[in-house]
């Protein structure tokens, strides 16, 4: 990657011109063509003084990486190319650092980038404020809180797939450590229109088509709707699906933005059943019916859809259907109740989806201020950030009252940036000493009265006509207008007096011109007073008012009786006048910064710049305007330090280094370019320079400077490269030739050493040879003298050992002889006993023998360890039967010992139940062989890691000993139902299986018999103790598949708690206490039409019975 190019200057490397207020001939081609060029170069900003212009690429550009972040942090306005991060910083860093309170104006028309801009200022204060676990939780939820807004209060236009219909303004909240706190955002003019109608080409808001996308099908049942967008009118189908969006994906993301910014799940759920309603709003239809009087009125065709809107609602079906067919009007005390046509019904529809979209998108922004407003009370910093609407203008008079109430807004906000810059310009003259001129510009205050004066308005005039007995029509609105402002200078229509002169032919009947600032506007009367009125019929927010849905009774409390208010609700033109007031109090109090969005074309495509359409929006942004008016005192002003920082290579008393003030140095150096005293004036800490191309000039003359110095610093450099490199070449000589001498000497030396070692090797060789010649001739000598020694040694021990083997053999002889002598003594002693004795003498050794041959023999046949193994050897004498029969007894003992020995003490308990179970069960219950096999678990719902049954764990402080889920038999008619069997050291317990509460706790004291069948089945009753507090409905009647051991272990439990044996009771009829009354459970054979698995059938009062297969 190559190194990026380091700036210290908005002059350096510039492209066009980086700052409009510099450029010069000033004119609207040159504006463009400076646009164009910076747009091809992918330059999107430019600056007009602290304005930022923002030209949309339709494309992602590589400038708003996380190093881009950190290249404009803390860095001067214009010390970097024209950004909107630079804005960003300028903005934070003084409320931060100054303790000014800031907002940020965005404007521009649809499609021009207003959204995304907003999203890139407050990522990158998010980016550059404080860290933390609170910090980034509350910047998390402020930039979440956009997915939600955009997906209820965006919609695809013809001009952007993502348009902002209503505007926006926040307030972000900061501590005095520039860490954000919170934040309130305030909304404007909800474009509710297009819930019920969009122009050909465009969508409704976004969310109807995400929910339908991107819900899941459980989610679509409860709320009873289809994913097909055809079923429902309120959806327009040519621009249903818009290329490169993932409707999908988007709800997701939506949801799980609804999650952080902290709505509840129930909260979430709600929205979307009011957003199903509302379309479902759409497809009710009317049809006429003529009454006995001869009033025509309407009815629902299909009354399918009223009935799902109620179900979801919770509003009585034929409360809203009467809503939608007759109208209440209230006067004192009077009340006349008329029917609707069928015009009219469809009206009183409209206008009840649009008025709850609306009331519901602004109960969506006061539950995001509920999440995201600071918590503590301390003083706060504040940073605005206005994404609205532009100057909007239709051909073909399609300029309706929405067009009219924004572009009045736009007018407002030109108005406050005028004077706003106006007073910035002449506060930094003051506060510099400079003289302040008067500049002419256009002031717009002029077309603001002919909208919003409260006598002769348009606004008032149009309110004025909407209370207005009798009959009122746009009509009779435009016929006032031509009256009260026929002689305004800024109004014009067929009938008024500043058109009698003009020869304007297309200007209609039913229409009226503006002359805005940003140009003339054509708006078409039709319309204007229904929009003005906004009337909801009363009928409608009573039915909204009774529906059991929470947020809906909420979204219209006009519609409680108790509160009946018959005074007219204020119109939307005055609302939104209102709001504009405040909004206009709110940025005074504020630093102002803005930014301008240009659209360079209607394609939405990269690469394309249209200039007729750009130039179009240069007018009616009026930023020719700007520039003049920033211009119009002094084009360039610059603090004194960085000016003779810049500048300062021009004069060669300045040059390298200025001593004294920067004052002195600047007025030193201007002083020697002769430039003349009326282009620029010094104030107290800046340069003023009033025509740009002096600037210029001085750019010209740095930059033929910079090219000179170059040329001189290259001189000097390969100076002083030659002569670094002779000397470097010098002292490598003088090192080679230091080395090569010490290598030759080293050499010689080795020689010389190794000669020397030769010849001492040799010379001690020889007397090493000479003394070993003299050791072996010693060393002979002395072998011999001891081998003679050694023979004759030799030859007296033979001597010595042939004697002492002669006196052995006399020795052994005698001892011999004496042997015999003793035994023939003993012969003749023991003859005359050995013929009585014989026989039991030979039958003892016999049988001896036979023995000890029949234990090696038992030896090598014995059979494997295992307990069970049932082989042992045959018996071979009979005399051996008991003895056979006696060791395979203490065998078998002796192996089983060993393999007790191997258990742990779990499986020792286990098989303890296992055999507990033999005992009661074993050729008693016919289920018992199949339980053998299966080990006895007991916890099997695990209740300990399932969070599902987390609230019924914490409710039980014992050990569970049996967790399972049982079908306990209904008393009334033997269906079964299912339960959570728990038991404990002291209590038996019954839970709801899907909730986990509790329904049942018996002490184990209380439990006095446990019945069952002798059959295949898992019936069992448990009777209880009469009389006890948990017999007050009688026994319990339950089917398990776990019957053997969960009877073991109760019996087990039982008998350790209470010392007493739980009574078995096995029999194929048996009584069980119901309540007062006593019902016999028989157990019959039958064939199951479900298979293998006993059904259970109420036969009679008195009657259970069970049907086994």
């Amino acid at each position: 990657m190559a190194k990026m190019e380091v700036k210290t200057s908005l002059l350096d490397n510039m492209i066009g011109v980086g700052d409009m207020v510099l450029l010069e001939p000033l004119n609207e081609e040159t504006f463009i063509n400076n646009l164009k060029k910076r747009f091809d170069h992918n330059e999107i900003y430019t600056y007009i003084g602290s304005v930022v212009i923002s030209v949309n690429p339709y494309r992602s550009l590589p400038i708003y990486s996380p190093e881009k972040v950190e290249d404009y942090r803390n860095r001067n306005f214009y010390e970097l190319s024209p950004h909107i991060f630079a804005l960003s910083d300028e903005a934070y860093r003084s409320l931060r650092d100054q303790d000014k309170d800031q907002c940020i104006l965005i404007t521009g028309e649809s499609g021009a980038g207003k959204t995304e801009a907003s999203k890139l200022v407050m990522s990158y204060v998010a980016a550059v404020c404080g860290k933390g676990a609170e910090v980034n939780q509350v910047k998390e939820q402020l930039l979440q809180s956009n997915p939600v807004l955009e997906a209820f209060g965006n919609a695809k236009t013809v001009r952007n797939d993502n348009s902002s219909r209503f505007g926006k303004y926040m307030d972000i909240e900061f501590d005095f450590k520039g860490d954000p706190l919170g934040g309130v955002i305030s909304n404007y003019l909800l474009e509710k229109s297009r819930v019920v109608k969009q122009p050909r080409g465009e969508r409704n808001f976004h969310v109807f088509y995400q929910l339908l996308s991107g819900a899941s099908e459980e989610l679509l049942n409860k709320l009873t709707l289809e994913r097909d967008f055809s079923r429902y009118n309120y959806l327009s189908l040519d621009s249903a699906k818009v290329n490169g969006v993932d409707d999908a994906a988007n709800f997701r993301t939506v949801r799980n933005a609804m999650q952080i910014v902290g709505f509840m799940d129930h909260e979430a759920e709600s929205v979307l059943e009011v957003v199903a309603a509302v379309l479902k709003l759409g497809n009710i239809e009317f049809k006429p019916e003529s009454r006995v009087n001869g009033l025509d009125e309407s009815k629902i065709k299909d009354k399918n859809e009223l009935k799902e809107i109620c179900e979801l609602t919770g509003i009585d079906q034929s409360v809203l259907e009467r809503a939608f067919s007759f109208r209440t009007v209230e006067a004192k005390q009077e009340k006349v109740s008329t029917t609707l046509n069928v015009a009219q019904a469809y009206y009183a529809r409209d206008a009840l989806a649009k008025n709850l979209y609306s009331r519901l998108f602004s109960w969506l922004v006061n539950r995001i201020n509920e999440s995201i407003k600071a918590q503590t009370k301390v003083r706060k910093k504040v940073m605005g950030v206005l994404d609205i609407y532009g100057f909007e203008i239709f051909e073909n008079a399609d300029n309706s009252f929405e067009q009219f109430i924004i572009n009045y807004c736009n007018e407002k906000l030109q108005q406050i940036f005028i004077e706003l810059t106006l007073k910035e310009e002449q506060e930094e003259y003051i506060r510099e000493g400079i003289e302040w001129t008067h500049i002419d510009y256009f002031n717009n205050a002029i077309i603001c009265d002919l909208i919003e004066n409260n006598t002769n308005g348009i606004l008032a005039m149009l309110d004025e006509e909407c209370l207005r007995p009798g009959t009122v029509t746009d009509e009779t609105f435009l016929e006032k207008l031509n009256q009260v402002c026929a002689t305004h200078q800024h109004f014009e229509s067929r009938m008024s007096k500043s058109s009698r002169f003009l020869n304007d032919t297309s200007l209609p009947h039913s229409c009226f011109r503006i002359q805005h600032y940003a140009g003339k506007v054509l708006y078409q009367v039709e319309g204007f007073v229904d929009k003005n009125n906004d009337l909801l019929y009363r009928d409608l927010s009573q039915a909204m008012w009774k529906a059991s849905h929470t947020l809906i009774k909420s979204l219209f409390p006009e519609g409680n009786p108790a509160k009946i208010n018959l005074k007219r609700p204020p119109t939307a033109g005055s609302q939104f006048k209102a709001s504009v007031a405040t909004l206009m109090k709110n940025l005074q109090t504020k630093n102002p910064n803005y930014i301008r969005c240009i659209k360079p074309n209607d394609k939405k495509a990269a690469h394309i710049f249209n200039e007729a359409l750009v130039c179009h929006q240069i007018r009616y942004l009026g930023l020719l305007e700007n520039v003049r008016v920033r211009r119009a005192g002094y084009a360039f002003r610059q603090a004194y330090e960085p000016c003779l920082e810049r500048y300062k290579m021009l004069c060669k008393q300045t040059w390298p280094h200025w001593k004294g003030p920067a004052r002195a140095g600047v007025e030193v150096l201007f002083n020697e370019l002769e430039i003349p005293v009326e282009e620029y004036s010094f104030g107290r800490s800046k340069i003023f320079i009033r025509n740009p191309r002096t600037l210029f000039k001085l750019e010209d003359l740095r930059k033929q400077r910079l090219e000179d110095l170059a040329t001189l610093i290259q001189k000097i450099y390969r100076g002083w490269k030659c002569r670094t490199h002779f000397l470097l070449m010098r002292k490598s000589q003088i090192v080679i030739a230091a080395w090569y001498r010490r290598y030759a000497q080293q050499k010689r030396y080795q020689q010389i050493k190794s000669s020397a070692l030769v010849i001492q090797s040799y010379i001690r060789g020889w007397k090493a040879r000479k003394i070993l010649r003299e050791l072996k001739h010693q060393k002979r000598c002395e072998e011999a003298a001891t081998t003679i020694a050694a023979y004759w040694h030799g030859t007296q021990a033979r001597r010595e050992l042939k004697r002492l083997k002669e006196e052995a053999r006399r020795k052994h002889a005698v001892a011999v002889i004496w042997a015999y002598w003793l035994g023939l003594k003993v012969r003749r002693e023991y003859r005359k006993f050995f013929r009585a004795n014989a026989g039991k003498k030979i039958y003892e050794f016999t049988l001896q023998r036979i023995v000890q041959k029949y234990f090696l023999e038992m030896k090598n046949k014995m059979p494997s360890l295992s307990p069970i193994d049932k082989n042992w050897p045959s018996r071979p004498y009979l005399f051996l039967d008991s003895t056979h029969k006696e060791l395979k007894r203490i065998f078998h003992l002796w192996r089983c010992k060993k393999y007790r020995d191997q258990f742990t003490d779990q499986q020792k308990l286990i098989y303890e139940e296992k055999l507990e179970a033999s005992e009661l069960f074993k050729d008693k219950k016919a289920l018992y062989p199949s339980s053998v096999g299966q080990p006895f678990q007991g916890a099997y719902l695990e209740i300990n890691k399932n969070p599902k049954y987390k609230k019924l764990k914490d409710a039980i402080e014992e050990k569970i000993i049996i967790a399972e889920v049982v079908n306990k038999i209904n008393r009334a008619n033997g269906k079964s139902t299912s339960r959570i069997f728990l038991l404990t050291n002291n209590n038996l317990l019954l839970a709801d299986q899907k909730s986990g509460q509790i329904k049942s706790e018996v002490p184990l004291v209380d439990v006095t018999k446990v019945s069952m069948s002798s059959q295949n089945d898992g019936f069992f009753a448990i009777h209880l103790k009469e009389g006890s507090e948990a017999a007050s409905k009688g026994d319990f009647l339950f089917s398990s598949d776990h019957l053997i051991e969960m009877a073991t272990k109760l019996y087990r439990t039982t008998l350790s708690q209470t010392k007493q044996k739980l009574s078995i009771e096995i029999s194929d009829e048996f009584l069980v206490q119901f309540r007062q009354d006593k019902v016999c459970v028989k157990f019959i054979q039958g064939n199951q039409k479900n298979g293998s698995v006993p059904t259970c059938k109420r036969k009679n009062n008195r009657l259970l019975e069970v049907a086994v297969p």
